[in-house]
């Protein structure tokens, strides 16, 4: 497995699977920020390694209708120099394009910054990932974009019965080769296209329901079930600290505690009006140990390494993240350290409890 790590993602993977870490310790390399986390400065040089770097993303966004020189001067310095990246998935393309970044790298940045890579039932997306493809430039595609009919509310548009709909989407784009057939292909597509990730939902709700509805075996009542504010308070809060408070974080406590869900998150994605999160859906994988079905699964046996554990959940979350269209696991990235830490539970203890302890140390000195 570690031959698809970069060398320093690997030592951190090797340190997580070598289980002489205990939970206390934990936390304290993850304050002491002890982990190399994966910049967007770091990245972007490596994907675009040119003196001219700033100069040219400075240039590009001094473009926009209204942009003051100086906050756009300002703007750019803090993405190279560490102290900020782009959420904005807008800015990303437009930085992809500006440094003539291929789509795959294109889809990297997203996934970096936003935690979703390029999105294919996405109109938005799609167009900027066609003219990628096809060495044209931004204004060029935000121009043509512009002129493309809204795609219908999610609500307006029929429910998409294959999880399937995005890849088909993808391959039905691939072979255009003109501006002409790409405006009638979109159109053909308009209700199939959408904001939310279709599988990222499927999860959520086969999670979600297991939480709702917990077995005997886990305390709970089926037939009762429990509501949403229940499930949050018992499963998804892993003493992490409420509220929006951040003053006194460090770096590595900011990253982790960013959008953990809440209750209101939870209605919201289940009635569709907001997009499933790549954190919660980890966090969902933790809790539920992703045994949703009471089904045999050899990493119940006792035979299996440490090693051996960490490398089959490994696979397994990393697939499910990829189905999604999110970035698989980064050693390099804190909440997904802590995650596979939590991967590493055995015995008694269980992956939620494993990383709610460290949680709890973590964030000691600050509630």
């Amino acid at each position: 497995m570690n031959e698809f790590l970069t060398h320093s993602s690997a030592i951190q993977y090797q340190q997580i699977s070598s289980g002489e870490m205990s939970p206390e310790m934990a936390a304290g390399y993850l304050r002491d920020q002890r982990i190399p986390l994966r910049g967007f400065a770091d990245t972007l040089r490596e994907m675009y390694p040119y003196p001219d770097l700033q100069f040219r993303l400075t240039n590009a966004f001094r473009e926009t209708a209204g942009a003051a020189p100086p906050s756009v001067t300002r703007k750019v310095h803090n993405w190279l120099s560490g102290s900020s990246r782009p959420s904005d998935r807008e800015d990303i393309f437009r930085i992809a394009f500006t440094l003539d970044l291929s789509e795959g790298q294109a889809g990297a940045l997203l996934g970096l910054c936003t935690d979703c890579g390029i999105h294919y039932r996405e109109g938005r997306d799609l167009v900027y990932a066609w003219f990628l493809r096809h060495d044209l430039g931004y204004q060029e595609a935000r121009a043509f974009y512009l002129t493309l009919p809204p795609v219908p509310p999610e609500e307006e548009r029929p429910e998409t019965a294959s999880d399937a709909v995005t890849q088909e989407l993808l391959e039905a784009f691939l072979p255009i080769q003109t501006i002409e057939e790409l405006r009638e292909r979109y159109v053909e597509n308009l209700s199939r296209m959408g904001t939310f990730h279709l599988r990222a939902y499927r999860y959520f709700q086969r999670y979600l329901d297991y939480l709702v509805r917990p077995s005997p075996a886990w305390g709970g009542d089926p037939e009762a079930g429990y509501s949403l504010d229940a499930v949050m308070e018992r499963y998804l809060s892993l003493h992490m600290p409420s509220g929006k408070r951040r003053a006194g974080y460090t770096v590595t406590q900011k990253l982790i505690k960013r959008n953990w869900p809440n209750t209101t998150a939870l209605k919201n994605i289940r009635a569709r009006r907001e997009d499933v999160s790549r954190k919660l859906l980890l966090l969902l994988y933790i809790i539920t140990e992703n045994v949703t079905d009471g089904q045999y699964t050899e990493l119940d046996e006792d035979y299996l390494s440490l090693e051996d554990r960490l490398d089959d959940h490994w696979w397994v979350v990393n697939a499910m993240l990829a189905d999604c269209g999110m970035p698989v696991l980064d050693p390099r990235n804190a909440f997904d350290w802590l995650v596979l830490y939590a991967l590493t539970a055995t015995g008694d203890q269980s992956m939620s409890e494993r990383m709610e302890q460290v949680i709890e140390a973590l964030y000691a000195d600050v509630t």
